[in-house]
């Protein structure tokens, strides 16, 4: 069955890519939790992190990247915040790896 995410990948679902390259996509959140609540999203069919297998380095390192590019291009305090979910326990809605780059507001610690 596919994910939301991979509807979207596919043009099945509408949505606003802010980014697409060969690896990922970056979108908005459609429930976002800041002002500037961004998804980034690998095209692989990734379960979530745990699921990540030895030979994903490269993806992931590549996700983390397009983190940075995103918070130079819609954060000009540079300040933000990177969160993975991984499972429903932990906030997962979607069983597709994905990260979420939150900013625009301040944030306490711990989350939760």
């Amino acid at each position: 069955m596919e994910t939301l995410f991979e509807k979207i990948a596919a043009g099945q679902i509408p949505a606003e890519i802010l980014h697409r390259d060969d690896v990922c996509f970056v979108l908005r959140d459609i429930a976002p939790q800041a002002p500037v609540h961004l998804l980034v999203v690998p095209l692989k069919p990734i379960p979530d992190l745990a699921a990540a297998g030895d030979g994903d380095g490269a993806l992931l390192g590549h996700l983390l990247a397009t983190v940075r590019k995103m918070g130079q291009r819609f954060v000009p305090s540079g300040e933000y915040r990177v969160v993975i979910n991984c499972g429903a326990a932990a906030g997962q809605t979607v069983p597709h790896l994905h990260i979420h780059l939150l900013a625009g507001r301040d944030f306490s610690w711990p989350p939760g």
